[in-house]
């Protein structure tokens, strides 16, 4: 049997609650909406690059954002000394390009541990805990990581709506 991709319901965003919880819902819609887009296909139709010059896939995108998780939240958030899943310094743009080193499944699965894992280590960060980069050594607060991975999210699932879109058709909030 061909492994497809679970079909999923849009999650919902908390109202009316405190910042920290509400930011969370709206991250966890953002990824959540990234896997929807990617509902009842298969690993051929995830791998494929629909809008031709651009290398995007589905896959590709799923397999991006869960290094810039753990980037985010686990490297740099929480300073763990761990490097990237699937890119290296001498192949950057392998979360796009190398999309045969791992199954479909093997990549979703991968992407729900890495979410969990991040989950877990910024749990008991406050949001004004800094941390700093090399390009910016005034440092960044977990509240400004939660923001920038909302947008990094949209901004791909706009990428994610119109990849869907040219493989079967699918339009609509997954």
């Amino acid at each position: 049997m061909t492994w497809k991709a679970p079909e999923l319901e849009p999650t919902k965003t908390l109202i009316d609650v405190d910042e920290r919880p509400m930011l969370q819902s709206w991250l966890d819609f953002h990824r959540q909406t990234l896997l929807g887009k990617c509902g009842g296909l298969d690993g051929e139709q995830l791998a494929t690059r629909s809008v031709e010059p651009s290398t995007l896939s589905l896959l590709g995108l799923v397999r991006h954002m869960t290094d810039v998780e753990r980037s985010w939240f686990r490297v740099r958030a929480a300073g763990e000394q761990i490097g990237p899943i699937y890119y290296s310094k001498a192949k950057p743009d392998d979360d796009f390009d190398d999309l045969t080193s791992r199954s479909a499944e093997d990549v979703f699965t991968a992407f729900h541990a890495e979410v969990a894992a991040c989950d877990a280590v910024i749990a008991d960060l406050p949001l004004d805990h800094v941390f700093h980069t090399p390009w910016r050594p005034d440092g960044y607060t977990l509240r400004w990581a939660y923001l920038h991975m909302i947008e990094e999210y949209a901004r791909h699932n706009g990428h994610a709506d119109l990849l869907r879109e040219r493989i079967d058709g699918v339009t609509g909030s997954f």
